[in-house]
């Protein structure tokens, strides 16, 4: 009789607790918590498990890993459940990768979530002569600590934590539990509602003849001269600029580079997704009049079913400051493009902790 064939499942995790893994698919009727096909453990962040091919076992397998029920499934890095693992292998190494675990139905550890703080529901813009809610969301750990953390500065807060947004959320708090847990990294966020009808207009950098007169300026000198101020002397922040981001989606995208174009003294990380360009070329022009040699990390995400315009838009703005020999000494950039993404919240979530891990924790 011919010696089985073996297939062995190498799988990879970051540290996020010491519960088991099993291995489920269509081999063993799906079955969780199966002690047959429990992995071993190589070491803390690596498993195996050698699967012989018996003639029950029909290709090609769909699987996935469970930490002891399905209620505790893989899931991927934004915290979303994941299609079913295909292998056609009868024999050999399976290498695959787990970002992140379910908890008792959950994508995020409760006990980790960060703690959202009303700064004021009705801050005063003195450059606006307006006001906005503000919150802070402070990593857990914050009460408890003396330490001081990096700020990321978020446009739109009405769809960056509140689940009933119309648009949809980011799920920013439900990110951070999920980054905590990882290790990833520990940072405040700020997160600035947006002025209803008034947003065009407050996001907008020019007059634009379709839009109005633009008090995109005004606006970012709310953030730089007003709001920072405060939040520096009011929370335990890292106040230098490598510690501080701003960020955005669509218009929210465009206001957010421009503050970094403006005020690259105050602004050293920019997430920028899907961002309104069309709206002001200008924009190019100041790209190419900036100056300031100073390091700088900007997150570039856009989909390619949102415009046509918008990912050579995206490439354009990036080739400008290569074309200015501003080199990645300077200018690092990070150009996340997605062929089939739409403009949608979802998708701007999806990008979320990617963005901020390589903004603010990773060289």
């Amino acid at each position: 009789m011919d010696e089985l064939q073996t297939v062995v499942f190498l799988m990879q995790t970051p540290i996020e607790d010491d519960r088991p893994i099993y291995l489920g698919g269509n081999f063993n009727n799906w079955s969780d918590q199966d002690e047959a096909y429990k992995m071993t453990p190589i070491n803390a962040t690596h498993y195996i498990f050698e699967m012989k091919i018996t003639p029950e076992i029909k290709f090609p397998i769909q699987y996935k890993y469970n930490k002891g029920g399905w209620s505790n499934i893989e899931l991927d890095e934004a915290g979303e459940l994941t299609k079913n693992r295909i292998t056609s292998r009868h024999h050999g190494n399976k290498k695959d990768y787990v970002p992140h675990w379910a908890r008792d139905g959950k994508s995020y550890n409760e006990d980790l979530l960060p703690s959202i703080n009303l700064v004021d529901k009705a801050f005063f813009m003195p450059q606006l002569n307006k006001n906005r809610k503000v919150f802070a969301l402070l990593p857990k750990g914050y009460w408890t600590s003396e330490k001081r953390y990096p700020v990321l500065y978020l446009q739109d807060g009405q769809n960056l934590f509140d689940e009933n947004a119309p648009f949809g959320t980011w799920g920013v708090d439900k990110h951070m539990a999920r980054m905590k847990e990882r290790g990833i990294g520990d940072f405040i966020v700020i997160a600035i509602d947006h002025g209803g009808k008034d947003r065009i207009s407050e996001f907008s950098p020019y007059k634009n003849f379709s839009l109005g007169h633009g008090e995109g300026r005004k606006y970012v000198e709310f953030i730089e001269q007003t709001l920072k101020p405060y939040i520096d002397t009011h929370f335990r922040t890292k106040t230098e600029r490598e510690f501080t981001g701003i960020g955005g989606s669509s218009m929210g995208g465009l206001i957010s580079i421009y503050a970094g174009l403006m005020f690259p003294n105050t602004f050293g990380k920019l997430l920028i997704f899907s961002p309104s360009l069309w709206i002001s070329p200008k924009i190019y022009f100041d790209a190419i009049e900036f100056q300031k040699a100073l390091r700088t990390k900007i997150y570039l995400y856009a989909g390619g079913s949102e415009s046509k315009s918008m990912i050579p838009n995206i490439r354009k703005f990036k080739e400008i400051f290569e074309k200015r020999g501003l080199g990645s000494d300077f200018i690092e950039f990070n150009l996340s493009l997605d062929s089939k993404g739409k403009h949608t919240e979802k998708l701007w979530s999806n990008e979320f902790p990617r963005a901020v891990e390589w903004l603010f924790f990773k060289d």
